[in-house]
């Protein structure tokens, strides 16, 4: 990789020729690829190891790829995507007080803070595995095609009872968000939550060579982004990377029990922590689901009945791969149920939320035909009116129509008030059910036709934006 200071300087053309011919003999130096090639642009070249990038880490160790978001001292970034490039913003970083700048593009003026780089994500996920090497603590890599938000989210309520324990923040569980979590990591810390996404193979892989889990948790395999993963066996290979860096690297796992496939998946990892409603070092059920999720731990953690603020019964793994985790690693018992009672979902994640005598539950930040399935299935159990808006579930591939489908027979199963269907993957598949092409058009029949005194579920794919509808609500 080539790091590359730009700085002024002088006489630049001769000195990088000492230094390529230098650092091309292996006897006067044998180490010489342990080191970062940097060029000074404006006539002077240097040589950096990648510990001194780590250095000016140290002194800001605040790392930022957006410069709406930069605040003074910041690292920026410049990354590169189909639609915008970070490299144009280098100047207006500094302007905004960015510490220093680092970029793979000329920026067309010379300053002392930027750093110009071969590439900027390849030095981003450098910087941040760097980092990582510096901890000797427990990281915990959490993935799954339904509730890893959740888990992690929980996972990380319980440890922070009792440790410094960092964690992925919002969405940033991809190849950029990754290494910002890892660089957003104090050397304070004494746990590592990071939540891993994917929608295609070997993304996970990836993810474990930069975050290094040390445990890990898949929640489940499903039908998500079946089109990238080339069909749910797909999905089992891509979930399944991060128990093979487990059973590499002497990892430990944390195996929801109940599932007969994660029992197969995880097979030859060293150290595997069962959960589950039966036959696990820690089991419970669930006594109710409505209106929201009331635990009975049966074995493995002594605890009474607990409540939590979660809806529906399809988040009992999560609840117990996190209690479940807080055992492993000596939390006292009541700062577990703590945890979980007092954990609130947020983000369009199965909130329940009342307007206008309406007891809405929205989980409209992700679908996908399994995750569909258990929403619609556990608020078919909801007393009094119900009324369903379903968003389209993408990233389904060939089998888009088919589960689409799918989904519109099982709603045919139960009674409803009333079903409202959006996205166009529904297009003749509605049978009777109204249906509309946009969230907008939805939202505008809805502000005419108002919801009242019913239980209502919002859910559908990201992309369509489904929590618009509660404009109509307020």
């Amino acid at each position: 990789m080539d790091l590359r200071l730009v700085i002024p300087g002088a006489s630049a053309d001769k000195i990088l020729v000492r230094i390529k011919r230098y650092f091309s003999n292996e006897k006067a130096f044998p180490s010489r690829r342990a080191f970062l090639f940097v060029r000074i642009e404006y006539h002077i070249f240097v040589v950096m190891q990648i510990e001194e990038l780590y250095k000016i880490y140290l002194k800001h160790p605040s790392v930022q790829t957006d410069t709406r978001l930069l605040k003074k001292d910041d690292i920026f970034f410049a990354l590169k995507g189909p639609n915008f490039n970070g490299n144009q913003f280098a100047k207006q970083a500094l302007d905004s007080g960015a510490s220093y700048v680092v970029v793979d593009e000329d920026p067309g003026f010379a300053d002392a803070r930027l750093i110009k780089v071969g590439d900027t994500l390849e030095a981003l996920q450098q910087l941040a595995l760097y980092h990582r090497k510096q901890f000797q603590i427990p990281f915990i890599a959490i993935t799954g095609s339904n509730g890893k938000t959740t888990t992690k989210e929980l996972v990380h309520a319980v440890l922070s009872t009792t440790y410094v324990t960092y964690t992925t923040q919002g969405n940033l569980n991809n190849h950029i968000g990754i290494p910002l979590t890892i660089l957003r990591i104090g050397l304070d810390a004494e746990f590592a939550v990071i939540e891993m996404g994917a929608n295609h193979q070997k993304e996970i892989e990836g993810y474990c060579k930069i975050a290094r889990p040390t445990h890990g948790i898949i929640t489940n395999v499903g039908k998500a982004h079946l089109e990238g993963f080339g069909g749910i066996e797909g999905v089992k290979k891509g979930k399944g990377e991060l128990y093979d860096f487990l059973r590499a690297e002497d990892g430990t796992a944390f195996v929801m029990w109940d599932y007969d496939y994660l029992r197969d998946m995880s097979k030859g990892i060293n150290r595997i922590v069962t959960y589950g409603t039966a036959d696990a070092s820690v089991t419970g059920i669930a006594n109710k689901s409505e209106p929201f999720l009331e635990i009975k731990m049966t074995s493995g953690l002594d605890i009474p009945v607990f409540q939590t603020r979660l809806v529906g019964s399809y988040n009992l793994p999560n609840v117990l791969a996190a209690a479940t985790v807080g055992k492993y690693f000596k939390v006292d018992k009541e700062k577990i149920k703590s945890a979980l009672v007092q954990y609130e979902p947020t983000n369009s994640r199965s909130q329940l939320i009342e307007k206008n005598g309406n007891r809405i539950i929205l989980d409209a930040y992700n679908a996908n035909p399994s995750s569909m399935k258990l929403a619609v299935e556990n608020f078919s159990k909801q007393q009094g009116e119900k009324v369903l808006f379903l968003g389209a579930m993408k990233e389904l591939g060939d089998e888009s129509r088919s589960e689409h489908k799918n989904l519109v027979d099982m709603i045919g199963k139960f009674d409803w008030s009333d079903v409202v269907l959006v996205g166009p993957e529904f297009e003749g598949l509605n049978q009777g059910y109204r249906h509309f092409t946009s969230a907008k058009d939805a939202l505008e029949w809805l502000k005419s036709n108002p919801v009242k005194n019913s239980m209502v579920l919002i859910k559908g794919s990201r992309s369509i934006r489904m929590e618009t509808l509660l404009d109509a609500f307020s």
